[in-house]
């Protein structure tokens, strides 16, 4: 199938993990699921495809459990949205938990309307980024610690350097900083998001002293940076591209660091894993990239997934 003309239907449910080996998506945004699939929807229809479900939080969140999805940890990484995870987490208080903080690309819109953007691209600007980034910054230190039992973590946070000029770098590198300080003051683990950005992640986190859970979500590193995690104790999280072809090295990483530091991510609604990549991602989709591990590793699925989940619940106290 062509590009033009990609499959948008949703990914068919996978064979339910046994009761006994139930996991959490350890990092997820399922408020964005629904506008996104509903854009998925249009653009299907747009092109004679049929139309799209668009399926609730509340549905979706029902799809995950049909499957042994039994939680979710749900980011919220810009201003307007950090409330939006901390109600679900409130409004679903024995499946969902919240982690909250100011993206990285949105760390160097705060405050700076007007500057230039990465490569001289066009920026964005949304009627919140007027909020200097301190207020921001603050913001997610008032919510962490007013809802405590709501807010699991911080994150995502860390650097991203995709297409990211040079005075954009050094406004992340300050940001990450601010959020380090921060879950170290709150006693929470740490998301990370790294995004062609390793070296400047880890040099950072080794100049500040990383919290005690430090957690790369979404993680994209090669085995040497495998080696450095083991040795600091920092976790590691599996979303759907650890079931992609070419990435024998993220598999490999979650083999040097061991079960006991691996957990398991959809980053919905993006990075579905395979065989279904291009799709819809969303919770229910966590036992493909299980199995996908689980293959490479030569381990029982369910193995894998009790690993997984143990880890999860050591990480955030949940």
């Amino acid at each position: 199938m062509s590009k033009k003309h990609r499959d948008r239907s949703w990914a068919p449910a996978p064979v339910a993990l046994p009761a006994d080996a139930h996991v959490i998506d350890n990092h997820t945004h399922v408020a964005s699921v629904v506008p996104f699939a509903a854009a998925m929807s249009h653009e299907a229809v747009s092109k004679g495809q049929p139309e799209v479900p668009v399926y609730s939080v509340d549905e979706l969140l029902a799809q995950a459990a049909s499957v042994g999805v039994e939680g979710v940890i749900d980011c919220g990484c810009e201003l307007p949205n950090l409330m939006t995870a901390v109600d679900m987490a409130r409004e679903h208080p024995d499946s969902v938990h919240a982690a909250i903080a100011i993206h990285p690309n949105e760390s160097v819109l705060h405050g700076h309307r007007g500057a230039p953007g990465p490569d001289g691209l066009p920026v964005k600007y949304k009627p919140w980024h007027d909020v200097p980034f301190d207020d921001a910054m603050a913001e997610v230190a008032r919510i962490a610690k007013q809802y405590p039992k709501q807010v699991v973590a911080i994150g995502e946070t860390g650097m991203d350097f995709f297409r990211t000029g040079e005075s954009a770098r050094e406004l992340q590198r300050e940001a990450f900083r601010a959020h380090i300080a921060l879950a170290k003051e709150l006693g929470l683990p740490m998301q990370i998001h790294d995004r062609d950005a390793h070296r400047a992640v880890i040099e950072t986190l080794l100049a500040d002293g990383a919290p005690e859970r430090t957690v790369f979500h979404s993680y994209s590193g090669d085995a040497e940076m495998a080696e450095i995690a083991r040795e600091h104790g920092w976790y590691l999280s599996m979303s759907g591209t650890s079931s992609y072809k070419g990435n024998g090295g993220i598999r490999e990483s979650a083999r040097i660091v061991g079960l006991d530091h691996v957990m398991v991510e959809t980053d919905a609604p993006y990075l579905t894993p395979m065989p279904y990549r291009g799709r819809t991602n969303a919770p229910y989709m966590i036992p493909y990239t299980l199995a996908s591990l689980a293959d490479y590793l030569g381990l029982d699925v369910a193995d894998v997934a009790r690993a997984t989940r143990e880890t999860t619940r050591t990480v955030y106290g949940i």
